[in-house]
């Protein structure tokens, strides 16, 4: 048996690695005996792993620990639906799924178990797109991104392989520069009453200002995607304060003048600011 390179006290007990193996065996017997789990592919459960990785970050948001708990098991459900999947096509095993992982794991933490030094998170993160490149010098820098995530969060990831390479500005002050730099491109080319350039040129200079806001981001240390979550959240929230209020009155938002909605607008973040400060 190889040595481990992890603490002992980290090991799982029997009893989890028992709930571990009856877990895939029902798995593996539900692939053979149930119809409807007999039936698919990779290709025909793929949409349900998506759609439960959003549950999990909806758990995580809400903070609801309990729905948290079951979305894992439902993503655990896929990573072993998938493998067992494989296993019978005779691709791979989930066996070969676990320890090409912890290979990995290993590989590209070696301030943990190795003698490398890391003593900020921005190291580890170069160290690992670094080690990634290592494993394979013919690997474009920025491949391995899902042309399929969601935007902002894509152009997030990108940037950070860029960075990890050593593709990045000296410091925030030059990064805002750029933030300025897209916003006076975008700005010439639409004029005040929102006419302009053709659409397509417009689309392509408020990309480039998303697009530097997302790196600027990086260095305020936020995270773009959840800020704009939270953002529409936020106005969702107001928005439905504002048409309660409205409907309260026994009207409905068109009846309304601007300067009223206002009013209501007001108050809804004056709300908004009384919970913050009671939290």
């Amino acid at each position: 048996m190889a040595e481990k390179v992890y603490e002992a006290s980290f090991a799982e007990s029997e009893d989890c690695i028992q709930s571990y193996a009856d877990f895939v065996a029902i798995v593996k017997q539900l692939r053979r005996d149930c119809p409807w789990d007999r039936e698919q592919t990779h290709e025909s459960v793929k949409h349900l792993l998506i759609e439960e990785a959003y549950e999990v970050v909806e758990a995580i948001d809400q903070r609801d620990w309990d729905e948290l708990k079951k979305e894992l098991g439902d993503i655990l459900l896929h990573v072993v639906f998938h493998s067992t999947i494989a296993e019978q096509a005779g691709r791979f095993t989930l066996q070969e799924v676990i320890e090409a992982e912890t290979d990995k794991l290993v590989r590209r933490h070696p301030h943990v178990f190795g003698d490398a030094v890391a003593d900020d998170a921005a190291t580890v993160l170069q160290t690992w797109e670094q080690t990634k490149q290592q494993e394979d010098v013919d690997r474009p820098a920025l491949a391995g991104v899902p042309q399929h995530l969601p935007a902002l969060l894509r152009a997030q990831r990108v940037q950070e392989k860029a960075v990890g390479v050593g593709f990045d500005f000296m410091e925030a002050g030059d990064a805002w520069a750029k933030v300025e730099e897209e916003m006076a491109e975008f700005r010439a080319e639409v004029r005040p009453d929102g006419s302009g350039a053709a659409a397509e040129r417009v689309e392509e200079e408020l990309g480039d200002v998303l697009f530097a806001l997302v790196n600027y981001a990086r260095f305020a240390e936020a995270t773009p995607e959840n800020a704009l979550q939270r953002a529409t959240d936020k106005f969702m929230r107001r928005f439905a304060y504002v048409e309660a209020q409205v409907k309260a009155e026994g009207r409905t938002l068109a009846d309304v003048a601007l300067d009223e909605i206002n009013t209501h607008w007001t108050a809804a973040k004056a709300q908004d600011a009384s919970s913050d400060d009671a939290a």
